[in-house]
């Protein structure tokens, strides 16, 4: 069955304006066991667009289905051409003062752990251990016919053999590392098979209209049941994905805390919603709960 990826969420629901307010958030952290799960806005301030925000890559960009990818040569053309270029910035990016706070959060006993539906792997090179990546990483590669995976910085330098002088100027970098090009500046790109079967080689990522493996899923639903609340950061919830888990949580009468500068989908499930900045909110947290915060050299 084709499952048709939800790309775009309306507000229908008259719900207060957020709130400015963190000391929810910093009395959550303060009582522990708290379940972050995070979003494409914690990793903007590292130079990483987002999905549905103000300039959002949606307004754009339609993003790569997994059926699309599966099921046409020209299409996986079209990706791993975009998609090299992007990753020559998406591979550079660093942790944020967001990112820190985070993983300063986890080192203090504060957290009972991290789900991310960020693909960037930001929060472990911030430091934060055992984060479950709801979609994956684009650090990664697994070939769909093997199963082997392998680190992208191979298959990166493989691109750069096979497709020698292909210089685009990309008009954009996507949350997805997805450059936006042209057919015209995807030209003639060649795309590398699998090195051990020759089979066809894909981001190790949950791509729109693809299910996140059950095992991961479970992982998650595990977390929230152990988790004493839970606090969003930077995430729409406009997928199913992340918003089961919020579902989850407020069924279960935790409380749910979300740090959004937009609305939603899951507000009417929060204790409170927080319309600031990121990394200037989770700064500002950890100042109040006294929790230093390590600035990695090279971040």
């Amino acid at each position: 069955m084709r499952m048709r990826p939800t790309l775009h969420w309306t507000p229908t629901e008259d719900l207060p304006p957020g709130t400015t307010d963190l000391q929810p958030v910093a009395d959550a952290l303060r009582a522990g066991g708290v379940l972050v799960l995070s979003g494409a806005g914690l990793s903007t301030e590292s130079g990483i667009p987002d999905y549905r925000g103000e300039g959002g890559s949606l307004s754009r960009h339609t993003p790569m289905t997994y059926q699309d990818f599966t099921a046409s040569a020209g299409a996986r053309q079209r990706y791993w051409a975009r998609g090299h270029l992007g990753w020559r910035t998406f591979g550079r990016a660093r942790p944020n003062a967001g990112h820190r706070a985070v993983a300063a959060f986890g080192r203090h006993g504060l957290l009972s752990g991290v789900i991310t539906q960020n693909v960037d792997g930001l929060h472990q090179a911030a430091g934060s251990e055992d984060v479950v990546e709801l979609h994956g990483n684009l650090g990664r590669v697994v070939c769909l016919s093997c199963g082997a995976r392998s680190p992208r910085h191979e298959l990166a330098q493989r691109l750069e053999e096979a497709n020698e002088g292909f210089e685009p100027v990309a008009a954009g970098i996507n949350p997805d590392g997805d450059a936006d090009l042209t057919q015209a500046q995807v030209g003639d790109f060649r795309v590398v098979p699998c090195a051990l079967c020759g089979g066809v080689l894909k981001p190790d990522v949950v791509f729109f209209g693809e299910a996140v493996p059950p095992r991961r899923v479970e992982e998650c639903r595990r977390l929230v049941r152990e988790a004493a609340s839970l606090l969003v950061l930077g995430s729409s919830l406009t997928v199913m994905s992340g918003l089961r888990f919020v579902r989850q949580a407020a069924e279960a009468g935790k409380p749910v805390l979300i740090v959004n500068r937009d609305r939603t989908r899951g507000d009417r499930h929060a204790v409170t919603r927080v319309a600031l900045p990121l990394g200037t909110a989770l700064s500002t947290v950890a100042d109040r709960l006294d929790v230093p915060v390590e600035d990695r050299a090279g971040d």
